[in-house]
């Protein structure tokens, strides 16, 4: 009964971090560019009371053997990088990637952070930087009197000048993918730094022959989360936890009818 109280209570605290991320998930189902994470759990150790295996007579063993389980343990949350719907604005400076791949952006501390979130606009100088002012790598800079921008799906970025019908290049935006993207560390901010889980970037410009995706202006890519599919996995973690909760009751009324016998 001790080990059932145990392996219940890991299974409530399993649940209760579940439904943590679950909740992120719900919170940012409106964040441009979030991914969302799915939690995955492993068995803990096991008490082999008979191992499998083990001499049952002289010319025989057991089978299958007793093993009793600890209980469960959260191993991971895994980032989940399918594509989320693309919805269109009106911001020539909002890009969606089609495909594989993330934005570099430059971070106050001087080190690159990645994104899928593609919503830019222009600073004071004119240099192309996401919503928190981070610029965008390599930096591009629009004049301030540019009349158009256009943005090409290879990331070649020009614009028109008054009185000039010729289009100038301002630069060409690159993309870096990982070979491990799930193992990349979660910033806030829809940044994503490297990890040696991640392993290092591959820089390349989109639809080139690195396999990265290319670019599509004027939209940007929604969060990849699934209302439904998160309600489902929260009904199934409240009777997780509701479930656990009882064999908690059980042995504790085991252990009380164990304690009236001695009256």
């Amino acid at each position: 009964m001790i080990r059932a109280l145990y392996s219940a209570a890991s299974g409530m605290k399993a649940q209760e971090l579940n439904l943590d991320n679950i909740a992120n998930n719900l919170a940012n189902a409106n964040t441009v560019g979030y991914k969302s994470r799915r939690a995955q759990f492993q068995d803990l150790m096991y008490q082999s009371v008979v191992a499998p295996g083990t001499a049952a007579g002289q010319q025989s063993v057991n089978p299958t053997g007793l093993q009793l389980g600890l209980g469960t343990h959260a191993a991971s949350n895994e980032i989940i990088f399918t594509e989320g719907s693309f919805t269109e604005t009106d911001n020539p400076l909002d890009l969606t990637i089609q495909g594989n791949g993330f934005f570099q952006v430059l971070q106050p501390s001087g080190t690159l952070a990645y994104t899928r979130s593609g919503q830019f606009q222009l600073d004071k100088d004119g240099n192309i930087v996401n919503s928190a002012g981070m610029p965008l790598q390599p930096q591009i800079t629009i004049p301030p009197e540019a009349l158009s921008v256009n943005i090409a799906a290879d990331g070649t970025v020009s614009y028109t000048l008054p009185n000039q019908t010729a289009a100038q290049q301002a630069g060409q935006i690159q993309l870096a993918n990982f070979p491990n993207p799930a193992g990349l560390n979660s910033m806030g901010n829809s940044l994503y730094t490297p990890t040696d889980a991640s392993g290092d970037p591959t820089i390349g410009a989109p639809g080139g022959p690195q396999g990265l995706g290319s670019l599509l202006q004027g939209y940007t890519e929604q969060s990849n989360v699934s209302v439904v599919d998160e309600f489902i996995n929260m009904i199934q973690t409240q009777r997780g936890y509701e479930a656990n909760s009882k064999v908690v009751t059980a042995a504790d009324n085991m252990y009380q009818e164990v304690n009236n016998l001695q009256r």
